[in-house]
């Protein structure tokens, strides 16, 4: 079966193939002065198989160039959002969650095995040298699959029954990667917030690496950058993502123009993007993105001040009756878009933590069953959420077409008799003086939850979880530490209990991977021996010795050897069916608001879907699109 993904009005409203020779080109006003110098015309920027975005269709207005948008960021690493919100990706995803060519003209794609990638003809990157094929076998065949630069070998994605594809150049804007069995993982990937970047500037980095620049050459580019040979040389230039080597060319909106040490970054437009609106206009509409690093604590304050354009980074739910009360006189708009997780806060019982009791304990689905019942999920909305959120469980949420009510209510609602004979069953029955059940050892039921101290409504909510969990006999001890701390007290064992956001992903469609689902990697709290053990293949870490753990690896390991969407459907009902039986994590709620500042901007959408993977917060809903009124 042959499918392909065409940019047409039909699959993609926000953006058509339209005939790039009907449409007249209109040059951008700030580059003018530099065309017939140090730039060609916008005819001879853009692609000759432009991306041509119909705005009407899409319900936005075509916009005017010009203007800086004004952000704010917590840390200075994180100008690499900037990758993140511009969203420049072979495939990706649009606001309907369906995935379609972005950089690419066009995939076809055979039985989820053989995937032929079209660029656009004329591509160029961002320092005008063209984007071609080259760019994509050098990754591969010079970058992928060079033990020195990778010694860990391809990555997963590129693996399909635990072997790579063969790769085929056809062309200049033609290649094929042909694998022997169903790979739905290739395609997911290439759309992620941060994506694998499977092509790069070839033109630039070859003279980094010892294949093409001469050995002598290059012991003193890495004797100047303070690096021991050219693989770490290179790996030192390769930075796709974090923006740490401004030289790089890129295929993004917006590039790194200048910054003030670390405080005051200056992003600037690409003139050789490729995507341009139906009526001659190059995006991104803004000429330039500029991110001030400031303390995240006061981010919120100088928000209200007005001091942003554009914002939804270091402020929450908690800052929303500070933003309203502003909007007047600050002359911003505040947007709330549903946040994508899957439950804003959720209890993480490891059910592989080293102490015997705890391990039984924390395995046993009465015990899971019993801690969630007596959560009164009603009062923690009213009082942290002013009953805007909504009570449930960590699973997915109704703007996934895999939603079913049951998964959000199955063992949530707050039964504290329930969940006391629940406890009781168990032969938690012996309790001390003041009520706290003891353990089969005699040691106190009291439980720690250790949380990263990120977010403060995560102690607010294990307060009211306190209180009602001591009123069925169970003490719990909010421990705050740190981030990486945690990982590695879960990792040796020495972890008993989370509590972190929810599912990074709550809403999948069937096509999407469901690793969160199941123990898959050693930094998910459920179960980190089990993943550490999946992603090392055996290496580390512990082998599954769960029924339902194993269930759920075979369904994921089945997933990625699916050949139709209607399979990998199946398979996610199944995983939902066991979480929602199995109450592996413990939800409290979802649905929580993000606050999404607009200061002068259109074609920002009042209703956005904020999450990570997929959307890539700004990205699916194309900041290169938002404009200056």
């Amino acid at each position: 079966m042959l499918r392909r993904f065409l940019l047409s009005a039909a699959l993609c409203a926000t953006a058509l193939s339209a005939p790039a020779l009907a449409l007249e080109l209109k040059e951008t006003p700030s580059l003018a002065a530099r065309v017939g110098k140090d730039l060609p015309p916008v005819a001879e920027r853009v692609p000759e198989e432009m991306l041509v975005v119909d705005m009407e269709a899409s319900g936005r207005k075509i916009g005017k160039q010009g203007g800086t948008i004004d952000t704010m960021i917590g840390r200075s690493k994180d100008v690499r959002l900037i990758n993140v919100w511009g969203y420049a990706r072979l495939v990706g995803y649009n606001e309907k969650l369906e995935l379609v060519p972005d950089i690419l003209r066009d995939i076809e794609v055979e039985g989820d095995r053989v995937f032929t990638l079209h660029l656009r003809k004329g591509h160029k990157w961002s320092d005008g040298h063209s984007f071609t094929t080259e760019d994509i076998r050098f990754w591969f065949e010079d970058v992928a699959t060079n033990e020195e630069l990778q010694p860990t070998g391809l990555p997963p994605f590129m693996l399909a029954a635990g072997k790579p594809p063969k790769m085929d150049v056809i062309d200049e804007t033609t290649v094929r990667f042909a694998w022997d069995a169903p790979n739905p993982l290739f395609l997911p990937e290439l759309a992620k917030s941060r994506p694998p970047f499977i092509y790069r500037p070839a033109h630039y980095l070859k003279q980094f690496h010892a294949k093409y620049t001469d050995e002598a050459k290059l012991a003193k580019l890495a004797a100047a950058q303070k690096v021991r040979g050219w693989a770490p040389l290179f790996n030192k230039a390769d930075d796709m993502y974090n923006h740490e080597n401004d030289d790089i060319p890129t295929l993004q909106p917006w590039m790194m123009q200048s910054s003030d040490g670390d405080r005051r970054f200056v992003l600037t437009r690409n003139p050789f993007y490729h995507r341009v609106d139906s009526a001659g206009q190059q995006l991104p509409y803004v000429d330039e993105v500029v991110m001030t690093v400031a303390d995240s604590k006061i981010i919120p304050a100088k928000t209200q001040a007005g001091e942003a354009n554009l914002q939804a980074r270091n402020i929450g739910f908690s800052d929303i009756t500070v933003l309203k009360q502003g909007e007047a006189q600050a002359g911003y708009t505040t947007y709330l878009w549903p946040i994508s997780k899957g439950a804003e806060i959720s209890i993480l019982p490891n059910l592989t933590t080293k102490d015997p009791v705890w391990r039984e304990l924390n395995r046993d689905t009465r015990f899971r069953h019993a801690l969630s019942m007596a959560i009164d999920r009603d009062l923690i909305n009213k009082v942290l959420y002013l009953g805007f959120a909504k009570p449930g469980n960590d699973t997915v949420l109704p703007l996934s077409p895999l939603y079913k009510e049951e998964y959000t209510t199955a063992w949530a609602n707050y039964d504290p008799d329930a969940a006391n004979a629940l406890l009781d069953e168990i032969g938690l029955t012996k309790r001390r003086g003041d009520g706290i059940r003891l353990l089969r050892d005699g040691r106190p039921l009291e439980i720690i939850v250790e949380t990263a101290g990120e977010d403060q409504s995560q102690l607010d909510a294990l307060e009211l979880v306190a209180e009602t969990w001591k009123e069925v006999g169970v003490k719990l001890f909010a421990k705050p530490s740190q981030r990486d701390t945690i990982r590695d007290r879960a990792l040796s064992g020495d972890l008993v209990m989370s509590v972190w956001w929810g599912f990074e992903n709550g809403i999948p469609t069937p096509d999407m991977p469901p690793e969160d689902y199941a123990p898959t990697r050693g930094d998910f709290l459920s179960w980190p021996l089990w993943g550490d053990n999946y992603e090392t293949d055996g290496k580390s870490g512990e082998k599954p010795d769960w029924a339902p753990a194993e269930r759920l690896i075979s369904l994921y390991d089945a997933w990625l050897s699916s050949a139709s969407t209607q399979e990998r459907e199946a398979i996610w009902r199944e995983m939902l069916d066991i979480h929602a039986a199995e109450t592996i994590h413990i939800g409290l709620v979802s649905g929580v608001r993000q606050p999404v500042v607009v200061k002068g901007l259109e074609n920002v959408p009042s209703e956005g879907i904020y999450g990570w993977d997929p959307g890539a917060q700004f990205g699916i809903h194309r900041m290169d699109e938002f404009f200056f009124k």
